[in-house]
């Protein structure tokens, strides 16, 4: 939600705020588009920009509001920014800006980067450069942001409300400040995504929760109208903003807070870091270089090895040469990923050549100035989660969880166990002792998260994250102790007590599992991968993990199946996880239908079943499709066994019947097992109703 003074300003501020990289309507990256007519003809995302080009291009309002029915008077004022840019591009340098010129740019939502890249000043000085030099002929100027209050009265009376907002259409603030280094700002989450959700809201009204208590003041930055932290009483001022450098910086020259906390909004704030600590702003908790250290993966495994961490091999690599040079010498799978990303995208598992390019194509624009980083990927691996909060580099909280699915699927994807039922003691013992040795090099100071493959007690990090993760809420509300109330009076210098040992010692067991929505994206295939594509997420507990899984299988969407069940369940080694459920299946007198080599190994083990033909094997009968279509299969089990072609057509086909008909699908052999266990052993009935404070 944008809010400004003009309409050039909030829809500028907008399309910013939707995070798509995108600097405003104009100043963009440049976009192709072979056939303008037809493509504002098509109502899509991205048609806003579409008319952009159009205007460029010299088509006129009434032109483009023929073929786009939208109406003249938002056109007119698009024009009127198009027009603003063209002015700034003839003046050629920045020296040649007057300040009226200025001052119409800024009414109209542009940013000092946008200003900088319409005068040519990036193909001069570094990007983060030419910014501060536009700020800094700005200011000289005396063109400087106010402060307003919604005015939520229709100007009868004074207004008094929560709701501001900065602008250049003003004179004056609408507030008062303190300027006594009482307030504390929490930077929020921004626009809910896959990937950076309603987890990170969570932490940063706890985080609020604790300001107010210890009698500082509590200030928000954030722009998301759904969430609690842009509630009018979550805080004492909300300012309902961009979380870019240049805004933040203008609130925190204003407020001349105490210090800022970056490390309960996700990846946003994170990536913010750096840049105010070059303006010596006051950052709480754990340091911006250790960040820094952290998110550069250059640097972190440098620590790793200094410190005599293990982690998968990996190199940063600039070329198509170099990566294959690396490949050969560590073979596929690889996992890809560029630097500094949002924690859920732009990574992938590639398993062979075809893929590696394609994704590469995809992902090489994503960063200029950071290599990408491919790492060795290690099959059959267990993935461990350890969320923690510690004070100058000691633990003094932490939450270790349990993924039950392998390595490979994106943690946010994942069904997590906690505390975890199935590590060895010595695994254990040996993540405690990493993560102690991490949280000391880094000194950190407030939340963290490690993320670990285990495979037969070997330890490797795959990453650390010096902010909360996604998973701080679950573990926070299963440990029954809130990890950001302690985290945040940690960062404010607060003493606080360390928990009790036998705290983390629990009778009971919490799963979080994933909520999809591949029913409303069509055509798209719903296998997981290292890509995060859950939309929500649940939390059940229960007295064993049993009844945990089938509370919440049903509360994302699962039920338990009547009799008939479709099995194909990719490699050699997936099929023999998966036996002993198959055979659990068939004692419980349920019906296996299965796919060529699933049927021929499931005979070979003397388990029955009734073979049925992929949709490529044309002709045969039963094929697999009839039998969704016909609502005959009540779940299908269908883990793809590799990524060529053929394979994903033939299950993607299946896949995507059993979502479209509604039909429970699971993708992954070891969920497969968890729940058919789950449903096998325990009865619906058998499970007791409590309330949360019963556990």
């Amino acid at each position: 939600m944008a809010i400004g003074r003009t309409f050039e300003e909030a829809i500028q501020k907008g399309l910013r705020m939707i995070g798509q990289g995108l600097h405003g309507f104009v100043g963009n990256k440049e976009l192709e588009i072979e056939d303008i007519d037809s493509a504002l003809k098509a109502p899509t995302d991205k048609r806003i920009l579409v008319v952009e080009k159009a205007m460029d291009k010299g088509y006129t309002v009434d032109q483009i509001h023929e073929l786009t029915k939208i109406d003249k008077w938002f056109l007119e004022k698009l024009e009127n920014i198009l027009s603003t840019y063209k002015e700034l591009q003839n003046r050629k340098t920045l020296k040649n800006v007057d300040k009226d010129l200025m001052r119409l740019a800024k009414i109209q939502g542009y940013t000092d980067f946008q200003i900088a890249r319409a005068v040519g000043l990036e193909s001069q000085v570094d990007g983060e450069d030419a910014v501060a030099l536009v700020r800094k002929v700005r200011k000289q100027m005396g063109i400087l942001p106010v402060v307003k209050q919604i005015d939520t009265l229709a100007a009868e009376y004074p207004a008094q409300t929560n709701y501001l907002y900065v602008t250049y259409s003003g004179v004056a603030h609408d507030i008062e400040y303190e300027k006594d280094g009482k307030s504390i700002i929490v930077l929020g989450s921004g626009a809910y995504r896959i990937g950076s959700s309603v987890e990170f809201d969570w932490c940063g009204v706890q985080a609020l929760n604790t300001i107010r208590k210890e009698g500082y003041r509590s200030i928000m930055i954030n722009y998301n109208p759904e969430t609690v932290s842009t509630d009018y009483d979550m805080c004492d001022r909300l300012y309902f903003d961009e979380l870019t450098f240049e805004r933040v910086m203008d609130i925190i020259e204003l407020e001349t807070p105490h210090g800022v906390i970056v490390s309960t909004g996700g990846q946003i704030p994170n990536n913010l870091a750096m840049r105010l600590n070059g303006e010596n702003v006051p950052i709480l908790g754990t340091t911006p270089e250790s960040i820094d250290n952290c998110e550069d993966r250059d640097k972190f495994s440098a620590m790793c090895d200094r410190i005599g961490v293990d982690q998968p091999e990996w190199a940063a690599l600039t070329s198509m040469k170099d990566i294959n040079g690396f490949i050969e010498k560590v073979g596929f799978p690889v996992l890809v990923r560029p630097s500094y990303v949002l924690s859920g995208a732009a990574m992938n598992v590639c398993s062979n050549q075809e893929e590696l390019e394609k994704f590469l194509k995809l992902a090489a624009n994503v960063s200029k100035k950071h290599p990408v980083v491919v790492s060795k990927f290690i099959e059959h691996a267990k993935e461990i989660d350890f969320d923690a909060v510690a004070q100058n580099g000691e633990i003094i909280a932490y939450a270790i969880s349990e993924h039950v699915e392998f390595a490979g699927v994106h943690s946010g994807d994942a069904t997590l166990q906690f505390p975890p039922q199935k590590l060895y003691c010595e695994t254990v013992r040996r993540i405690k002792k990493i993560s102690r040795q991490i949280a000391k090099e880094l000194n950190i100071s407030g939340p963290f998260n490690c993320q670990y493959m285990a495979k037969d007690n070997d330890i490797l990090v795959i990453e650390t994250n010096l902010r909360a993760s996604r998973s701080f809420p679950f573990v926070s509300k299963v440990l029954k102790l809130n990890l950001i109330d302690l985290a945040t009076k940690i960062m404010l210098g607060i003493p606080v007590e360390k928990p009790h040992k036998n705290f983390f010692d629990i009778d009971y067991v919490g799963i979080k599992a994933s909520q999809f929505s591949f029913n409303r994206l069509q055509k798209a295939d719903p296998v997981l991968g290292v890509d995060m594509a859950s939309t929500g997420e649940v939390g059940c507990l229960g007295d064993d993990t049993a009844s945990a899984i089938l509370c919440s299988m049903l509360s994302v969407g699962h039920r338990i199946p009547e009799k008939n069940i479709l099995l194909s369940t990719g490699t050699g080694k997936q099929k023999a996880e998966m036996l002993d459920a198959a055979k659990m299946l068939k004692e419980h007198g349920y019906n296996i239908y299965a796919t060529g080599g699933t049927s021929k190994y499931l005979t070979d083990n003397g388990i029955e079943n009734t073979l049925v033909y992929w949709p490529s094997e044309e002709g045969k009968q039963p094929q697999a499709l009839d039998l969704l279509h016909k609502k005959e299969i009540d779940m299908v089990v269908n883990v793809p066994k590799n990524l060529t072609a053929g394979e994903l057509t033939n299950g993607y086909k299946i896949r995507r019947a059993a979502i479209d008909l509604n039909i429970p699908l699971i993708t992954n052999p070891r969920l497969a097992s968890s729940f058919i266990n789950a449903f096998c052993t325990k009865k619906l009935d058998d499970i007791e109703i409590k309330a949360w404070n019963e556990f």
